[in-house]
């Protein structure tokens, strides 16, 4: 995954974290700082960005479903 990451401007890699971390503020408070749950919430933005949506909203959005998805099981 870290090579697919490397291959994306500078705006987009900042929009990325961003996300990132507006996804694992909207998970419960004790799967925040869960590996797991981060890991799985940044490979639905790398997904989202690979699939040419890389504005910070889209990302975001991305990354707030897959913690819906990841809360919810």
């Amino acid at each position: 995954m870290m090579f697919f990451v490397e291959s994306f401007n500078d705006r987009t890699k900042a929009n990325m974290e961003v996300a990132l971390e507006r996804g694992c503020e909207s998970l419960p408070i004790n799967l925040r700082s869960d590996h797991g749950a981060r890991k799985r919430i940044g490979e639905k933005i790398v997904e989202c960005a690979e699939a040419g949506r890389r504005t910070l909203h889209e990302l975001t959005v991305a990354a707030k479903i897959a913690a819906a998805e990841f809360g919810s099981e």
